[in-house]
């Protein structure tokens, strides 16, 4: 005899399979928390490691990460993998290279979402979290110093995008590279309505 119980337990599992396989299926987030130390990620090395982190811990294995970072050792588009990447809820954010560095990229305040799928505060919330730490223009190079490679919380600067696509600087509905940082700090990283955090692409 099947019990609601039962029937309970069986949909509890399967919602339980679901998220295994949509979690799998992740390949694109926004860090949740800055590592602790503002810009200085141990340059690229510490922010892919850091990448590779926050997804194993929210159940995504079996992929190589990488930071969208650019630094004068290579450039952010070069280092993502050729796409398609798929967020934690699902959804698309970009089928290649040249998709996300497009108008027609899918990346917005809902769909540029955490390793665990929460959604970033953005403009207007409280705190404001949406400059996101890139080094890049809007075609994924290098522009300026990136905090001296990722390796200072000191004075520097770095670009960052919005992820909400809006608020101010030169280009300020870019994702990638609105305006760059007052400084490499936290505390300066804050003062303009971020947190120091980045974007992570699985590149396979």
């Amino acid at each position: 005899m099947i019990t609601k119980l039962m029937v309970a337990a069986a949909l509890s599992l399967t919602g339980a399979t679901l998220a295994s396989a949509q979690d799998a299926d992740t390949s694109f987030f926004i860090t949740s928390e800055n590592p602790g130390n503002g810009a200085d990620l141990g340059g690229l090395e510490g922010a892919d490691a850091y990448c590779t982190t926050l997804a194993e811990a929210a159940g995504v294995t079996g992929k190589t990460w990488a930071a969208y970072l650019s630094s004068a050792e290579q450039n952010a588009r070069d280092r993502i993998g050729t796409g398609p990447w798929m967020n934690a809820a699902g959804v698309v954010v970009a089928q290649s290279v040249e998709d996300l560095h497009s108008d027609s990229n899918n990346l917005t305040k809902e769909t540029a979402i955490s390793e665990a799928g929460a959604v970033i505060n953005g403009r207007g919330d409280t705190p404001n979290r949406h400059d996101i730490l890139t080094g890049s223009d809007l075609d994924g190079n290098l522009v300026g110093d990136a905090c001296e490679g990722w390796t200072t919380s000191g004075e520097g600067s770095a670009m960052v995008g919005h992820h909400d696509r809006t608020g101010g600087g030169d280009h300020p509905t870019a994702w990638n590279s609105a305006h760059p940082s007052r400084g490499c700090g936290m505390e300066a990283l804050q003062g303009t309505g971020g947190d120091g955090l980045f974007y992570c692409f699985a590149t396979n």
